[in-house]
């Protein structure tokens, strides 16, 4: 069973969303807050959900604020950006804080689902608006690559699959390997980079440190 909090201060949204998962069998949600404190307080009080879905635009603290403090606290916890945002600041700032994906508010309930699963299963879901500004990032004059990071190809390969939002089973079907090999790639790219998540691995990609 997935659990699932949401802090979202648009009501209806916040319903709306909260019904729809808590009615799949595969998911549970029951903690629904208006602001990041509220869920900070909750958390304290109360076991950590396993995903959280989170608005930018909050009262009080900002999502993408709310981002590096959860992640601090609670570093299992992983996290969906949920937002009318799309602009490129917003989201590599949500990335390099923690975020695991970043999907815009007009996702269909059924394709956030999807994409709930998907995280669980070890991609990075993004709304196809959000993939494309990402791919138009890596379009630019690549930065000069950290000569430290001495990751083979196909640990590089195994990157730009999670920076692409695949699962651990999609880069693999990509590239005809097992998945148990990905996982041990991953924990090698892990040691190589000195950080403990995909979405850490993700945020140095985008700043061009790998």
């Amino acid at each position: 069973m997935i659990e699932i909090g949401i802090v979202e201060d648009n009501v209806k949204i916040r319903n709306l969303i909260q019904r729809y998962l808590d009615m799949q069998e595969s998911m549970s949600c029951k903690v629904a807050l208006d602001s990041v404190e509220e869920m900070l307080d909750h958390l304290d009080k109360n076991d950590a959900p396993g995903v959280l879905l989170m608005d930018i635009q909050l009262p009080g603290m900002s999502g993408i604020e709310g981002i590096g403090i959860i992640k601090k606290k609670y570093p299992n916890i992983e996290i969906i950006m949920l937002t009318i945002y799309h602009d490129s600041h917003k989201i590599f700032d949500s990335l390099v804080a923690g975020a695991s994906g970043y999907l815009l508010k007009h996702t269909s309930l059924p394709e956030i689902k999807e994409s709930i699963e998907t995280l669980m299963d070890g991609g990075a879901p993004m709304s196809p608006q959000i993939a494309r500004k990402v791919i138009q990032h890596f379009n630019k004059p690549a930065p000069q690559k950290n000569p430290e990071s001495n990751l083979t190809s196909r640990e590089q390969d195994i990157v730009n699959g999670l920076v692409d939002g695949l699962s651990y089973k999609l880069i693999a079907d990509r590239f005809d390997i097992s998945i148990d090999t990905v996982r041990a790639h991953i924990r090698n790219i892990y040691k190589k980079l000195h950080v403990n998540s995909k979405a850490e691995v993700i945020a140095k990609s985008l700043r061009g440190e790998i």
